[in-house]
């Protein structure tokens, strides 16, 4: 009965099975358990491959940190910047990468020395940033920094030099120009030798270099003008062609008058008549420095012998008087074609010309008229406000 009810138990606990039968000695048989697990095979348990499988799994986490640290740089470089409002930032020659990322950081101008180093590595401009005075605009990110230092767009500087100045004060000019460096040469260069221009520089340009591109500009201006100058032209050489137009360039400032004061200069000279040019006196007198401010002219003055004082010598002075501008230079080589001898002014920033004496000494006796009455006029307005202040003083 026992072993019929092992049997039965059995069926019981697994249905859907058909019951056999079982001996005596089956039944109190011992069955099966879980097999034990398999040996670990020699390779397994090699150190070498528990070292490799660390090796790989190492790598693996440096990729990933790796990764992310570079998504967060290229972030932080792209990212705008600290600074909020627009600076300038000089950067030597031959200043490093490194230097220029130190800089960069201590002004404000990016948050990473480290970042911006490795963002210039990356983008493989570290030979490309060069050196200049740059405007960071505020906010701007390290790779814009970046590609304005690889672009070269330094800040630049103004630096005019009008028609009309004399060498001297031309020099003077440069001497004051802050942004430039250095010295000027030592030695003036010849009257008239340097060009009116408005120069646009970098700061640290040597003051030589404007020197020199000054004149280099000039003798190029006046050989061109030169060569394609009337044929008939009552001059000499190209000195004299340059004397000429430094008069002209003192005696109006009007382009509509250049070719007719030009003319009436040429055709004395054709005639043998003495030039009598004002601006020529004054520079015989005070040299490159120029006449003090409110200095008139005496009729004295023009008594005093210099080799400048046309109404004493004739013909052209020996050299320029001031830098003549192109407009000068273009019109003493192809003058207006009259018979005019004479200007003077016209009381309205102008000249009025004549061909006689006659003519001329009433147009002379008009402008003294109108000297007169605007003198008077000064005079009544002065009258006037020494009263206006005289009865101030009596409230």
């Amino acid at each position: 009965m026992s072993g019929d009810s092992g049997e039965l138990s059995r069926s019981t606990e697994q249905p859907g099975r058909p019951i056999l039968a079982r001996s005596a000695r089956e039944t109190l048989r011992p069955e099966l358990g879980t097999p034990p697990p398999p040996k670990r095979s020699r390779q397994s348990r090699n150190q070498f491959v528990v070292f490799l499988n660390f090796v790989v799994s190492s790598i693996v986490f440096l990729l990933v940190v790796a990764g992310i640290g570079f998504y967060a740089g290229k972030v932080a470089f792209d990212a705008p910047g600290p600074s909020t409002t627009t600076e300038t930032v000089m950067i030597p020659p031959e200043t490093s990468v490194r230097e220029i990322a130190e800089t960069l950081e201590r002004r404000g101008l990016i948050s990473d020395a480290r970042i911006f180093r490795l963002g210039v590595r990356i983008h493989r401009a570290d030979g490309r940033l060069k050196a200049g005075e740059y405007e960071i605009k505020a906010g701007a990110s390290m790779r814009d920094i970046m590609e304005l230092l690889e672009s070269g767009k330094s800040v630049l500087y103004s630096l005019t030099i009008p028609e009309g100045l004399t060498v001297a004060q031309v020099f003077k000019r440069i001497a004051e120009t802050e942004e430039l460096s250095g010295e000027l040469p030592e030695e003036l260069p010849p009257e008239g030798s340097l060009a009116a221009d408005t120069l646009r520089f970098t700061r640290g340009l040597s003051r030589k270099e404007v020197v020199e591109r000054l004149a280099a500009q000039q003798e190029e201006l006046v050989r061109e003008i030169w060569e394609r100058r009337a044929e008939d032209l009552p001059l000499k050489d190209i000195n004299e062609f340059v004397t000429l137009a430094s008069i002209v360039e003192k005696e109006t400032g009007r382009a509509d008058e250049r070719s007719r004061v030009a003319a009436v200069f040429l055709n004395r000279l054709e005639r043998g008549m003495r030039l009598q040019s004002d601006p020529t006196v004054i520079y015989g007198l005070f040299g490159g420095e120029g006449k003090p401010a409110g200095r008139p002219i005496y009729r004295s003055d023009l008594e005093k012998k210099t080799p400048y004082n046309t109404y004493l010598v004739d013909g052209l002075p020996p050299t320029p008087i001031a830098i003549p501008g192109r407009a000068s230079l273009e019109a003493v080589a192809n003058p207006s074609r009259t018979d005019e001898l004479y200007f003077v002014a016209d009381g309205n920033g102008g000249h009025v010309f004549a061909s006689t004496l006659a003519e001329h000494n009433e147009n002379v006796a008009r402008w003294r008229r109108i000297e007169r009455e605007r003198a008077a006029q000064a005079a009544a307005e002065a009258a006037d406000t020494e009263n206006a202040i005289g009865q101030e003083l009596d409230d």
